[in-house]
């Protein structure tokens, strides 16, 4: 297999957090299950490349992508070459404006939504995957000279990993894609991040995540802790965060974020990893 990598670009991404991460995995990893409730576009999943994984988003369009690269990815890799030829800023508004009716929408197949989202993931402004209130993708053209739609080799080696191991692909709330999870699984956090003054990029869907879930998340990973399962929180370096897991073993690491509506929160920051064994 070749070098696995993320297929979209994604707010949030932990690329450059895999040497933090990997280092504070718990002993005898390669042993348990893993589990990722916020996969993302799969930045550790792809590192760790585990052979028995639950990986899980609540944004379903996304995790829609998974499934049709597992399924049908020469289909896929076809449609792809397809925007890739049509490409330009008044058909990017044609396919980013499909949503806009949703009898249509709901109409389409899971190859042609899977295909929309990478094409528009790939040609938007920052590569941002952002919805408004009523949950419509809303990232205006990106200006790149040569995007790279339709990345053939990479999507056929995700479907390779994906179909060679024992990988569930979920699109559930975060509680119940970890409620199998036991003393032979490991679990790994990564939520939309807090923000002190709510200004993180957090539109992955509809309705954000806000404190309420950020103290929904500790408590399940304090039951989890209760039940013997190894876990492994990121998050923004925030009093509140700090605050939240205070019971938990915390490390402090740098990250360079560029998406952030206050530039107090662009640039090197610090983010947490939190963990809930004895180092």
């Amino acid at each position: 297999m070749g070098t696995l990598k993320p297929y979209l670009k994604w707010a949030g991404g932990k690329r450059q957090h895999l040497t933090e991460i990997k280092k504070s995995l718990p002993p005898g990893f390669e042993g348990l299950r893993y589990y990722e409730p916020f996969v993302g576009a799969g930045a550790v999943l792809f590192e760790l490349k585990p052979k028995r994984a639950v990986i899980n988003d609540f944004n379903s369009q996304l995790i829609l992508t998974y499934n049709v690269i597992k399924e049908d990815a020469e289909e896929l890799v076809s449609l792809l070459e397809l925007h890739k030829k049509n490409h330009g800023k008044k058909y990017y508004y044609d396919i980013r404006n499909l949503d806009r009716d949703g009898e249509k929408f709901n109409a389409m197949g899971d190859l042609d939504k899977a295909g929309r989202l990478i094409y528009l993931n790939k040609t938007c402004f920052n590569g941002l995957y952002r919805v408004n209130s009523s949950g419509h993708f809303n990232v205006p053209f990106g200006r790149y000279r040569n995007p790279g739609i339709c990345e053939a080799g990479l999507l056929h080696e995700v479907s390779h990993y994906l179909n060679t191991n024992d990988i569930i692909i979920l699109n559930e709330d975060f509680e119940k894609a970890v409620s199998t999870a036991d003393e032979n699984s490991f679990v790994y956090f990564d939520p939309p991040y807090h923000s002190r003054n709510k200004s993180n990029f957090t539109g992955y869907q509809a309705g954000g995540f806000n404190e309420a879930e950020q103290e929904r998340l500790c408590n399940c990973m304090a039951k989890l802790t209760e039940r013997g399962v190894k876990c492994l929180l990121s998050n923004s370096d925030t009093e509140f965060i700090r605050k939240l897991y205070s019971g938990f073993h915390i490390t402090q690491i740098k990250a360079t974020r560029r998406i952030n509506s206050d530039s107090c929160g662009r640039g090197e920051i610090n983010e947490l990893l939190i963990r809930n064994w004895s180092p």
